[in-house]
């Protein structure tokens, strides 16, 4: 996946456009090829547009249930076709005749059936008289919709020329002849019944079989007998007022009216316009979205790989729906749309976030037949769990989280419905159970992370709460090797947070990065002055080496956490803490040795890059302010204060901020938390006044 996503970075910039308009383009495919209605409305609802007159003539249809209901009782009094077939009759006991013949004369001499040897003709007659006997009545294959005990099922016999109504129990199934056989037998004083048995089995064949194409085109003839419509709406003829309510019969007229609408357009339109109609507006919607990417969130803009993830999002869905509305069996309120931000958050902001939600239930409200309610229900829901906080590192708040958005849907859907219906005996509870597997499918969104992490290259939440651990590997060796390190480590790490806390940067992001950004110094440790305890090996060496050895802290650092596959975020941490700055010390001390010597400044800087989002200025800023605060003998708040504003105004005169991201205003807000904090970990305390003094004493 490393590969892959670099590839995918290297393309070119005109791909991304490609990718939109591709994206466009398959969404728009996805619209039905037909008009839409113009109008949208409910039953129980008040008609919110202007007095609606009929356009034309049309007539009224039966609500479904209307038809279903007189077909029925049509149906009452259809009975299905079945034939007696007297050639069955006759074939079965000649072939029964002729194989008792043969198999008779095929007999060896050693075989057994002494008794059929002696009285063949018994036998053959008893099998006769058998077929003859159930013939008569009538042997019959029922067809399962046929078979009821609630009363006696009839059936429609044609008989030769005949066509009679009769109990279909009058005649005997295909088992229970073999049955029947199988007692006949056993009560017989038959010996060699073995003989007798499977002839006889193999010739019980129904001779009263079902006319389908009959008993069909009579089912046909009584459903075209039944009126689909009930009356008709001259064209001019009011349908309904302006605020009037929606009730069951203008409910109907506009039923109608619409299908009519689009049986009339589709007539008279092009399929192409329509296709151009709905690529439009796709491109309209999707437009929005490209431009709050470019001016909010450049970053996911010009970043192939995510434009791909975020993207993928509105593809997905578009297409879940498509399927889901195609699907009788299921209903569009199970499609868990709240993963979307939950996903999403969690990888960036909340804003945008909440930002991709909406587009895509925008989009899938075009694809799906619910309306304007459905689309009101999904916003709201995804709105209410960006609220509550949703933590998918946090069980407790993700699952806080799901059961506000269950009950965001319960009570949303529960309102809509007493507007609509306006009874409770009319409200589809239904749909609950859709809304119940919604939430539950929601939960995938835990899982999911970890695996879109893995296939993009993102760092969540999740990952960075495992790499906090203590135990891992790295942080392990950093508390044997260099424990000095280590607690200037834990020190920055709690500077940090508490600095991006303060501008709403990511302050799990930054504290986890600021554990790591010294990992390098494990490789010479005793060159570092935390970790020293008795003499300076610094002193053994040039300061052109030492300053060496102290820059290489940071190649080390990026070898060691690409071996440890740490994530690339992290890894731009450890690059960028110390930016291009000079290791000012040995540099200094070098000049003196070496007045009259042209010196490459380059080989007393660190290789950068400089930081470049608030995270990394912040640790940046934190790194150098929390080694410098140690070395005041008397740390008082003054002197705090005077060394934070030196580093932080070092820092900018250097150039090293001039590719951040942070405000000027955030500048000076983690100035302040800096300052703040360092005073409660030295301990500085208010100087009372002289007079106040010996009052304390």
């Amino acid at each position: 996946m490393t590969k892959l996503k670099t590839a995918l970075e290297g393309v070119p910039k005109f791909f991304r456009y490609l990718l939109i308009l591709g994206v466009v383009g398959f969404i728009s495919l996805l619209f039905p090829n037909s008009v839409r209605f113009e109008y949208e409305y409910e039953k129980g609802q008040s008609w919110r547009y202007e007095t609606l007159t009929a356009p034309f003539d049309f007539a009224i249809n039966k609500p479904g249930q209307q038809l279903e209901t007189e077909l029925q009782q049509a149906m009452d009094d259809y009975h299905p076709y079945y034939e007696r077939l007297p050639e069955v009759d006759n074939r079965s006991i000649q072939d029964f005749q002729g194989s008792f013949d043969q198999r008779l004369d095929d007999l060896s001499e050693n075989e057994q059936f002494q008794d059929l040897r002696r009285r063949p003709n018994r036998y053959k007659r008893f099998g006769t008289n058998f077929l003859e006997q159930y013939y008569q009545v009538g042997i019959i294959k029922t067809l399962e919709a046929h078979q009821t005990a609630d009363k006696p099922f009839l059936i429609n016999l044609f008989n030769e020329a005949d066509l009679s109504t009769v109990p279909l129990n009058r005649f005997y199934e295909v088992e229970e002849v073999k049955q029947a056989l199988n007692d006949t037998l056993a009560k017989s004083s038959l010996e060699d019944t073995d003989f007798l048995l499977p002839l006889l089995q193999e010739r019980i064949i129904p001779n009263i079989v079902y006319q389908d194409s009959i008993s069909q085109s009579i089912q046909e003839e009584i459903a075209q007998g039944i009126s689909p419509t009930q009356g008709m709406v001259r064209k001019g003829e009011l349908i309904v007022n302006r605020g009037d309510n929606i009730n069951d019969q203008v409910y109907q007229k506009l039923l109608s009216l619409e299908k009519q609408y689009e049986n009339n357009m589709m007539a008279n339109r092009s399929r192409l316009l329509i296709f151009i109609g709905y690529f439009l507006l796709t491109s309209l919607i999707i437009g929005v979205f490209v431009l709050y990417l470019i001016n909010f969130a450049s970053d996911i803009f010009n970043s192939t790989v995510k434009l791909i993830f975020i993207f993928m999002w509105l593809v997905l869905y578009s297409y879940l729906v498509t399927a889901v509305e195609s699907t009788e069996l299921l209903n569009a309120y199970l499609i868990p749309f709240c993963i979307v931000p939950i996903v999403i958050k969690t990888f960036y902001q909340e804003r945008l976030a909440l930002f991709t939600h909406i587009i895509v239930v925008l989009i899938a409200s075009f694809l799906s037949s619910q309306g304007y309610e459905f689309t009101f229900l999904q916003i709201l829901a995804g709105i209410v769990v960006l609220l509550t906080d949703v933590d998918t590192r946090d069980w407790t708040r993700f699952f806080t989280s799901i059961f506000f958005l269950f009950l965001t849907y319960s009570v949303g859907y529960f309102s809509l419905s007493l507007i609509q219906e306006g009874r409770l005996s009319d409200i589809d509870f239904s749909n609950y159970s859709w809304l119940l597997i919604n939430v539950v499918l929601t939960l995938l969104a835990y899982p999911l992370i970890p695996l879109l992490e893995r296939f993009f290259g993102f760092t969540s939440s999740i990952s960075l709460m495992e790499l906090s651990d203590m135990n891992r590997p790295l942080l392990r060796k950093l508390a044997l090797d260099a424990p000095g390190t280590l607690q200037h480590s834990l020190q920055v790490a709690n500077l940090s947070e508490a600095a991006a806390q303060e501008i709403g940067a990511d302050a799990l992001l930054v504290k986890v990065a600021a554990l790591y950004h010294d990992i390098g110094k494990t490789k010479n440790p005793e060159y570092f002055i935390e970790n020293q305890a008795g003499k300076n090996p610094h002193n053994d060496i040039s300061h052109l080496d030492s300053a060496k050895i102290i820059i290489d802290h940071i190649p080390a650092g990026v070898e060691m956490a690409k071996k440890a596959r740490l994530p690339k975020l992290l890894i731009q941490f450890i690059k960028t803490h110390h930016g291009t700055t000079r290791t000012e010390y040995f540099y200094r001390n070098y000049l003196k040795e070496h007045p009259n010597e042209s010196i490459d400044e380059q080989l007393f800087c660190y290789p950068g890059p400089k930081p470049v989002s608030k995270e990394e200025t912040i640790l940046m800023l934190a790194d150098s302010i929390e080694a410098a605060c140690k070395s005041l003998k008397e740390p008082t708040e003054e002197n705090l204060n005077e060394l934070i504003d030196k580093i932080i105004n070092g820092k900018i005169q250097h150039g090293q901020l001039e590719e951040s991201t942070m405000t000027f205003e955030e500048l000076v807000s983690v100035k302040g938390i800096f300052q703040k904090v360092m005073k409660s970990v030295h301990h500085v305390r208010i100087e009372y006044p002289e007079e106040d003094q010996k009052k304390a004493k």
